[in-house]
């Protein structure tokens, strides 16, 4: 394998697109590394309660993607094992059961990518600009703040 197959990749991508688990799994596979870490989050039916019918993101894009690839550089500087990453946030409609958000790492053993992509999901949800409205079956809607967001209430310092 040469050295420029392997070398360290950091693929963001936002996209009105189905997300698959198998693409991101596949982006992040690395011959030097035993262990590919995921996160698949998916529109759930529920809230409080209410049925929820689909969700919708918006994104300020250039921010976002700013915002992402700081993230990436953040998991490099504390697991510099870590060989590839992959973020993918999905815009637009995402109905119940579809993925919102992948998050795939790859790194020479578990632990470092484990530990990589529950910190990228944190601070993903923490601090990228993307937006979320539920759509409930009454036909009512909600924009929700994340209450991980550090410009929310409920943010940390």
């Amino acid at each position: 394998m040469t050295k420029a197959v392997d070398s360290p990749r950091d693929l963001i991508k936002l996209t009105h697109e189905k997300l698959s688990s198998d693409a991101v799994s596949s982006s992040v596979t690395c011959p030097s590394c035993g262990a590919i870490s995921m996160f698949i989050g998916t529109t759930r039916d529920n809230f409080e309660d209410k049925k929820v019918i689909q969700l919708e993101y918006e994104a300020y894009v250039p921010m976002a993607e700013l915002e992402m690839k700081k993230i990436c550089t953040s998991i490099r500087a504390k697991w510099p094992t870590v060989r590839h990453i992959c973020i993918q946030h999905r815009l637009g409609v995402v109905p119940v059961t579809e993925a919102s958000v992948i998050v795939g790492i790859s790194s020479p053993h578990r632990v470092e990518s484990l530990e990589a992509v529950r910190f990228c999901i944190d601070v993903l949800k923490a601090t990228v600009p993307i937006w979320k409205k539920e759509v409930y079956e009454t036909e009512d809607a909600v924009w929700k703040q994340n209450k991980e967001c550090l410009w929310s209430a409920g943010g940390k310092k």
